[in-house]
């Protein structure tokens, strides 16, 4: 072989070395024959560098050696002494796999296992028996959404640092779906996808999705701010939480002022008595622990999940949203009626439009100034 020859296959060897050490997994099962499987499969299809651990304890250790941080985690959730979800519960407190894609890949379907994975921090599930493809293409994805969100973090640090200099610098745009942190049972945008397809998958849905939304979500964004705006969010997230503590219930923050909150079960059906009912739970806790009094919401119709499939997990959910939205825009033809000079062939607002504008008027020129405006 030729100089040039030797060259170009150290390069492809140096390549390939470098691409296998590029993103390193750890797989944890007490079942010897899925280690072997899952490593073999994954380093074939994809030159992954795959570590392996029989239970817990040996996991722990294999964290602590490691020269660099794992990139992902496939955890079983039944195994000896410590279950996988107590294992996710002592990765998420290690500061560099607070983002880290974690899979659990194991044999429990109840819900009862798919709720505490998710709400301790799981990124996705996948049961046993799985197809390889499947596996590596869900891996795929949980790393890229992990890689968006460190570029998401970079970002918002440059716009903190910006801050001083430039005060209308936006961190976030209005539909992005922004993490809320400290809420509980609530999860963020794609683990909740994964949660409801999960389900689906599984079959087990007796629930309902019901939309709760910011009223005048994209006005107060564009009036208080990128900061206000996120504390309105935090706050209305806080009162789905308490409003639903003692239901079978999981939400997300979708953007745009939307919360999407799956309620399971006919227990948590017939503690509301109907989205109405949730509407005045969500504004008794507002009144309660909100001082901010533009923050209102409004709740959508709750649209059944029972005979949710696979196929329209991402349907259904979005009839959710669109059941607030059209509430909102129904309130908003109601509030702001109009009547037209045939003359003039000007429209002219009647009293219902005053209400948001009157919010307007209140934030530019706080609450005295506005009364004397008027």
């Amino acid at each position: 072989m030729s100089i040039q020859g030797n060259d170009r296959f150290q390069r492809k060897l140096e390549d390939r070395a470098h691409k296998k050490s590029g993103f390193k997994i750890l797989v944890v099962d007490d079942e010897p024959s899925i280690l072997e499987l899952v490593k073999t499969a994954l380093e074939t299809l994809e030159n992954y560098q795959v570590s392996v651990a029989s239970n817990a304890n040996d996991a722990v250790k294999c964290v602590q050696a490691a020269d660099q941080p794992f990139d992902c985690f496939l955890l079983d959730i039944q195994m000896p002494d410590i279950d996988g979800i107590e294992l996710l519960k002592h990765l998420r407190r290690v500061s560099d796999y607070a983002e880290t894609p974690v899979l659990m890949l194991t044999a429990m379907s109840d819900r009862k296992y798919i709720d505490a994975a998710f709400l301790e921090g799981a990124t996705d599930y996948v049961n046993k028996p799985f197809d390889f493809l499947e596996l590596r293409s869900r891996i795929k994805c949980a790393h890229s959404l992990v890689k968006a969100r460190n570029e998401t973090k970079k970002s918002l640090q440059c716009a903190s640092d910006l801050q001083s200099k430039l005060s209308t610098h936006q961190q976030f745009n209005f539909e992005d779906p922004i993490a809320v942190e400290g809420v509980d049972r609530m999860l963020r945008y794609v683990e909740f996808d994964n949660y409801v397809a999960q389900l689906a998958r599984r079959k087990l849905f007796s629930s309902q999705a019901v939309s709760v939304k910011l009223q005048d979500a994209g006005m107060f964004y564009e009036l208080a701010g990128n900061e206000s705006f996120r504390d309105a969010v935090h706050d209305v997230a806080s009162c789905i939480q308490s409003a639903t503590l003692d239901m079978d219930a999981v939400f997300s923050y979708r953007g745009s002022g939307v919360f999407l909150v799956i309620l399971h079960g006919r227990k948590a059906a017939d503690s509301i008595r109907g989205t109405e009912s949730l509407g005045e739970l969500i504004a008794a806790q507002m009144r309660t622990h909100v001082a901010d009094d533009r923050v209102e919401v409004l709740v959508g119709e709750a649209v059944s999940l029972r005979l949710l499939s696979r196929a329209n997990t991402a349907g259904a959910l979005q009839k959710a949203v669109d059941a607030v939205q059209h509430l909102e825009a129904d309130l908003r033809k109601n509030d702001y009626p109009q009547s037209f000079d045939v003359a003039e062939g000007e429209a002219t607002t009647a009293k219902g439009e005053k209400r948001i504008y009157e919010r307007v008027l209140v934030e530019l020129f706080g609450e005295e100034s506005y009364l004397n405006f008027r």
